[in-house]
């Protein structure tokens, strides 16, 4: 049965399904499927803006979709803990955090120096290594662009690079180790996320400031949340993306 509710909507817009797939960043093609495949519904994103070029509810033009005051309430429940910058979160709670991992351990940042001198997470690692848990390092390529503008913008210019460096050393005991992996990405990173199975801290970037003075999230997964996997998802997708290596010594020169 079609989405007669969006073709309405559609309709009384008085835009076209070009204008309106222009307008979202989709095809005309891909509207017409919306509309007339029920089974074809839309990414939440799209959803949203359509619902908002069209000024309608998104529970309205998709019933069966939660409203905006479900996704909220589920949202507010996500979140544990809000810190107003790093460095009033307390040391022992990154180790904490890692202990209870039983099937994910990510850690993505660029440098994440200040990690890298804590005996205790180095601990947990190798703990974990030993328990047979798939541990994952993603920190930034000190040779791309992204690095690059991350140093300037906190005010630090190369040695941003030369930060991300000095941590491959200090991890230098944890490569080989069983489970434990270590990528380079060169994405621009607007937090650093710290995932332990269905719990994460997202330490946000802001221009001009080093991380340790922005704000961090203490999230957890609950049903009918959406911000724990929005994060969850970027962490995943920089993975794909990041290229793998074996010793700190490949940090040096961006492979394609």
């Amino acid at each position: 049965m079609a989405n007669e509710r969006l073709r309405g909507a559609i309709v009384e817009s008085g835009m076209t399904l070009d204008q309106v797939g222009a307008r979202l960043g989709v095809s005309a093609k891909t509207v017409e499927r919306w509309i007339g495949d029920p089974k074809r519904k839309p990414y939440r994103r799209f959803q949203y803006a359509a619902a908002s070029l069209l000024q309608c509810e998104v529970s309205y033009l998709w019933p069966e979709e939660r409203t905006s005051a479900e996704v909220t309430e589920a949202g507010n429940a996500e979140l544990i803990k809000l810190y107003p910058h790093r460095s009033v979160v307390p040391n022992r709670l990154w180790p904490q955090l890692y202990a209870q991992a039983r099937e994910h351990f990510d850690v993505l940042v660029y440098s994440g120096f200040w990690l890298t001198e804590d005996p205790a997470f180095h601990k947990v690692v190798k703990e974990k290594s030993a328990a047979g848990i798939r541990v994952r390092f993603m920190l930034g390529d000190p040779d791309s662009p992204a690095v690059a503008v991350r140093g300037e913008d906190e005010g630090i210019g190369p040695a941003m690079a030369s930060k991300i460096r000095n941590a491959l050393i200090n991890y230098g005991s944890l490569f080989g180790l069983p489970g434990v992996e270590f990528r380079l990405h060169s994405t621009t990173l607007y937090n650093s996320i710290y995932r332990a199975d269905e719990e994460m801290l997202a330490n946000g970037h802001l221009y001009g400031v080093g991380a340790y003075m922005a704000p961090v999230l203490h999230l957890q997964r609950v049903p009918g949340g959406e911000l724990f996997d929005a994060y969850a998802e970027s962490v995943e997708r920089v993975w794909e993306s990041a290229r793998p290596i074996s010793s700190p010594a490949d940090s040096g020169g961006l492979h394609a």
